[in-house]
């Protein structure tokens, strides 16, 4: 069966942005590039909320053909334009968006499909609004959290007003040279 994998980056006071939406104190190098790629090789799958949904179809379809294109950005990009996009959304209409699916409710139902059909891992990046929905209906498997060496003091909280506790297991961490621990939980 297949995993539903959340990853995302959060400051040690449990923000993935600022107040203003900033994501400027992510820290990100090659060798936490490298890390995310392997956990992309598992997945053939992408879910994501319409806002990170829109930032990610504006940036990665065309990212890996620039001139001055990073190795991730060619190899995340290639990964993008392969996978299954999943969007969670009232709003997005599926027409013209190739190789997605837009899902506006009975999420347990869609998602508990998705889990048992063929194929690899489900893997949400980011997406703190449509996080909040799947955290409540407890279908997140595993959970890659970010940990960066900064205290934002305010900002979109990633587990607030969740509603639901949820126990999990640790199964390892990651230490990288720029100072972010990669937190590696299954749900118990």
């Amino acid at each position: 069966m297949k995993k539903l994998i959340f990853s995302m980056h959060l400051s040690l006071d449990g923000f993935v942005a600022g107040p203003n939406g900033e994501m400027d104190w992510i820290r990100v190098d090659e060798e936490i590039f490298d890390f995310v790629g392997k956990l992309t090789a598992q997945a053939d799958t992408a879910l994501y909320g319409r806002r990170t949904y829109e930032m990610m179809q504006a940036y990665w379809p065309g990212a890996g053909e620039a001139p001055d294109a990073s190795k991730h950005d060619k190899e995340h990009s290639a990964w993008y334009n392969n996978v299954t996009k999943i969007v969670l959304s009232h709003t997005l209409k599926a027409e013209g968006l190739e190789k997605t699916r837009v899902l506006a409710g009975h999420l347990s139902e869609h998602i508990g499909s998705l889990k048992i059909g063929p194929g690899k891992d489900i893997l949400v990046f980011g997406s703190p609004g449509a996080i909040q929905s799947l955290f409540r209906e407890k279908l997140v498997d595993e959970y890659w959290l970010f940990v960066n060496p900064v205290i934002l003091g305010a900002g979109i909280s990633l587990f607030k007003d969740t509603g639901t506790r949820i126990s999990m297991e640790f199964i390892s961490a990651q230490t990288f040279s720029c100072g972010v621990i990669a937190l590696h939980y299954k749900v118990k």
